[in-house]
């Protein structure tokens, strides 16, 4: 298995021999209106991808924790191809049928494509009022033979359901969305320094890559932040946070 991150939640996950672009945002920086209501008014995306869009675009499927549009912009909606398979959570496959994609497969909670198992798991986008306005989002569990077992937590503070998706899969890497993205009101709506250590606590055997940095208004945490707590918890063999374009092998 290997995972190529891209650009704020977007990566490229290579596994059992097919490619999955997943939360694809292909704008170029600058192109999108900031995230409202944050402590700073930033353009986004804050920074370009590493790599130009049609490489970012060559894969055999795409996989959506969900549309909000830092993790599916209108960008993507408009040049990916229609007859990528897209895999998402059920109440986006109408949005994904009105933009012309003809090959979407909702998870709902378990669907197998191409040898890899792909479960559906919960999270909450937030605490009180805000994570109920967020949500629905969705994290996944991927599964197959000879590969280790892959959670994508997706956008989600520590919660039950991330606890119980850990408990239940054990799985051997994580993928975190981090960034303490907040608003100006309440608490973050991303994981943060406290949530990843967390996660780390009920996850002790496995790899941790933490992304969704520095490329959105609204993130707060930066890699520079979080690798000094990573040092100070002695989480440095186990929990590592790529810039963009780098490459993990695991």
């Amino acid at each position: 298995m290997k995972i190529r991150h891209l650009r704020h939640a977007t990566f490229h996950l290579h596994i059992q021999g097919v490619t999955l672009l997943v939360d694809p945002v292909l704008s170029p920086a600058a192109a999108m209106t900031p995230i409202d209501n944050s402590p700073n008014q930033r353009r986004n995306p804050l920074v370009e991808l590493p790599v130009s869009v049609e490489e970012v675009m060559t894969a055999d499927g795409c996989l959506l924790t969900h549309t909000h549009r830092d993790h599916f912009d209108m960008a993507a909606g408009e040049q990916l191809p229609k007859a990528l398979p897209v895999f998402c959570q059920p109440e986006d496959r109408d949005k994904l049928h009105l933009l012309g994609f003809n090959a979407v497969q909702p998870v709902d909670p378990v669907i197998t494509w191409r040898n890899i198992e792909l479960i559906r798991t919960g999270g909450q986008h937030g605490t009180g009022e805000i994570g109920r306005k967020m949500a629905p989002v969705s994290g996944y569990v991927l599964k197959a033979a000879a590969e280790p077992t892959l959670y994508i937590a997706g956008d989600t503070v520590w919660c039950p359901e991330v606890a119980e998706t850990l408990s239940i899969h054990k799985p051997e890497v994580i993928v975190l969305y981090g960034g303490a993205a907040r608003f100006n009101q309440g608490e973050p709506i991303t994981m943060g320094k406290e949530d990843i250590f967390r996660v780390c606590q009920h996850a002790p055997a496995a790899k941790v890559v933490v992304l969704h940095m520095e490329a959105i208004n609204h993130c707060l945490l930066t890699r520079a932040e979080l690798n000094e707590f990573i040092q100070q918890e002695r989480l440095g063999g186990r929990v590592q946070v790529p810039d963009d374009g780098q490459w993990l092998a695991f």
